[in-house]
C-alpha cells in the first residue's frame, strides 16, 4: 500500500487490515472447532465456539465503525476508498462465516450423546475441510492482494456445491435404509448447508479482493457444482 502525506491515514488503513486479519483468524478457527466438536461429540468445544463468536461480533462492529470514521475524516478516493469499502464487506462476510460456525456447533449440542451414524458424518467432514481451505485462502488473497488466488477461490466454490450434493444423497440413502437415522441425518443435512454457505461467503471475499485490486466488480455468474462429488464414506468412517 502506498504511503500518504498524513501518516495517521496510513495507520487507520493498517488498523483496518489488522482487525480483518484477527477477525478472519478467529472465524476460521471457529469453523475448525465446529467440525472437531461435531466429529468428536465434544459439547464443551461446541459451546466455546459461541464464546469466540462474541469476539468476532465485536471486531465486526469495530471495523465498520472505524471504516465509517475514516471515510468521514479522509474522504478517500480510488484505491483508498476501495480499501475501506473492502474492509466493510469482508467484515460482513466473516461475521456470517462465524455465525454459520455457531450454527454447526449448535447441532453438536442438540445431538449431544445420542446415537450417531458414523457414515453420515464423513461427507460433512470433507465439506468442513474444503470450507476452511476456501475461507483461509480468501483471507490470504486479501492480505496479499492476490488476484490469481482470488480467482481460483471463485472457481473452487463449485467443488463445495458438488460435495454438498454428494452429502445430501448419502444422507438420504441412510434415512431411507434406517428410519432410526432420520433425526441425526436431518441435523447433518443442516450442517452441510451451513458449510455450503461458508463457501459462498469465502467466494464473496474473493470477489471483494478482485474489486479491491482491479477496481472492477465481478459480473460473471459464479460457477456452480454439477452432479455430485466423489466421496468414499467407508474410507473415513472408522475415525468417528
Amino acid at each position: 500500500m502506498a504511503g500518504h502525506t498524513v501518516k495517521a491515514y496510513d495507520r487507520e488503513l493498517d488498523a483496518l487490515g489488522r482487525a480483518i486479519a484477527e477477525m478472519g483468524g478467529l472465524a476460521v478457527a471457529m469453523v475448525a472447532d465446529a467440525v472437531a466438536s461435531l466429529a468428536g461429540a465434544d459439547v464443551d468445544l461446541a459451546l466455546a465456539v459461541a464464546a469466540t463468536g462474541e469476539r468476532v461480533a465485536q471486531l465486526k462492529h469495530r471495523v465498520e465503525s472505524e471504516a465509517v470514521l475514516t471515510i468521514v475524516r479522509r474522504s478517500p478516493v480510488a484505491v483508498d476508498l476501495r480499501n475501506v469499502v473492502a474492509a466493510i464487506r469482508i467484515a460482513g462476510d466473516l461475521g456470517r462465516i462465524a455465525a454459520h460456525a455457531e450454527k454447526i456447533a449448535s447441532q453438536t449440542v442438540k445431538i449431544g450423546f445420542a446415537p450417531r451414524v458414523p457414515r453420515a458424518i464423513v461427507g460433512v467432514r470433507h465439506m468442513g475441510a474444503l470450507a476452511i481451505d476456501l475461507a483461509q485462502s480468501a483471507l490470504d488473497a486479501y492480505a496479499e492482494r492476490d488476484v490469481e488466488r482470488a480467482r481460483a477461490i471463485w472457481e473452487r466454490d463449485a467443488d463445495l456445491d458438488s460435495l454438498e450434493g454428494s452429502v445430501f444423497s448419502d444422507l438420504l440413502s441412510e434415512m431411507l435404509a434406517d428410519p432410526r437415522a432420520i433425526s441425526f441425518c436431518a441435523r447433518i443435512m443442516t450442517v452441510s448447508k451451513n458449510f455450503e454457505r461458508i463457501g459462498d461467503h469465502a467466494t464473496n471475499i474473493a470477489e471483494t479482493v478482485l474489486y479491491l485490486v482491479t477496481g472492477v466488480a465481478t459480473t460473471d455468474e459464479r460457477p456452480r457444482g454439477r452432479g455430485t462429488a466423489s466421496i468414499d464414506p467407508a474410507g473415513d468412517a472408522g475415525d468417528f
